[in-house]
């Protein structure tokens, strides 16, 4: 199989435009692992590696930059710059990311957890186990299993800033979340873009989802009730990832320009999942 350029679905709004993948829908995986890179300097490269087993999909969040394949016939030259394409990236193919912009984020999105294992980093050894037709050793999938009671009413003590890993190197830092110790499965990724500054974004609480919401690029605000108090966080850091449990109202606002809301959540997408209205929001939660 070869790296195959995507296009993903892309919800136009005059508010901010929207983006989403789902598991096994958009892409033809599961997500395990998601993590994006930023804070490049101009002529830095991300270096080369292969995955034994894991497939990944590739956005430019922010910016655009190049990568650079090869699935043993070649290198081939591939440029992200658009925010509802992305580039799927199958097992056993040489990678290698350059030629970011300014102000650019990649983000990643896997099929595996984290295995140094699955990782071939030298260039020769890749080779020679494509051309040999070595059949790639299994990943154990460490993802723990989700014991959640959906009744439980949470409150804004419940909604916290985590501080996320930060990877730093002199070629740009990384960030990542991984199902084997976050606080809830990744089963959707979406993030909003194009956001005029005076929009106002959310509005509404979900019965199930669980949330991380991260400012990939730029800043906003997140305004969070729980039908009694309220509460106000400022996003502004690519490792800093505001969590939303479910039954809580949000919405956003305040965005600078150029900004990127990332949002890893835990259901998939279903209309049903989502509570609108503030007042039916007030009657299961407060008054009920």
């Amino acid at each position: 199989m070869k790296p195959q350029l995507l296009t993903l679905p892309k919800i136009l709004d005059p508010r901010g435009n929207l983006t989403f993948v789902e598991n096994g829908a958009q892409v033809p995986f599961e997500i395990r692992r998601a993590y994006w890179i930023y804070d490049v300097p101009g002529g830095e490269e991300r270096h080369g590696h292969a995955f034994r087993t894991a497939s990944e999909l590739i956005v430019a969040l922010s910016g655009s930059f190049d990568v650079v394949v090869d699935s043993g016939s070649g290198e081939e030259r591939i440029s992200l710059g658009r925010s509802f394409y992305g580039l799927h990236v199958p097992p056993m193919t040489w990678r290698r990311i350059d030629n970011f912009s300014t102000n650019s984020v990649a983000l990643v999105l896997s099929s595996t957890n984290y295995d140094e294992r699955d990782y071939l980093r030298d260039k020769g050894e890749w080779l020679k186990m494509l051309n040999g037709g070595e059949q790639p050793h299994a990943v154990t999938d460490t993802a723990k299993a989700w014991d959640y009671d959906f009744n439980r009413r949470n409150s804004l003590d419940d909604c916290r800033i985590v501080e996320l890993s930060r990877i730093c190197h002199p070629n740009g830092s990384l960030t990542v979340v991984d199902n084997s110790d976050n606080l809830f499965p990744i089963k959707r990724v979406f993030y909003l873009y194009d956001v005029p500054g005076d929009s106002e974004r959310g509005g509404h609480s979900h019965f199930r989802a669980h949330e991380f919401i991260i400012a990939a690029s730029g800043s906003f605000d997140v305004t969070l009730t729980d039908g009694v108090d309220e509460r106000k966080f400022s996003l502004n850091r690519p490792y800093k990832a505001l969590y939303i449990p479910n039954g809580i109202w949000r919405s956003l606002d305040n965005f600078s320009s150029g900004s990127v809301s990332l949002v890893l959540t835990s259901e998939l997408y279903s209309e049903d999942d989502y509570c609108r209205s503030m007042r039916r929001f007030k009657e299961i939660y407060v008054e009920g």
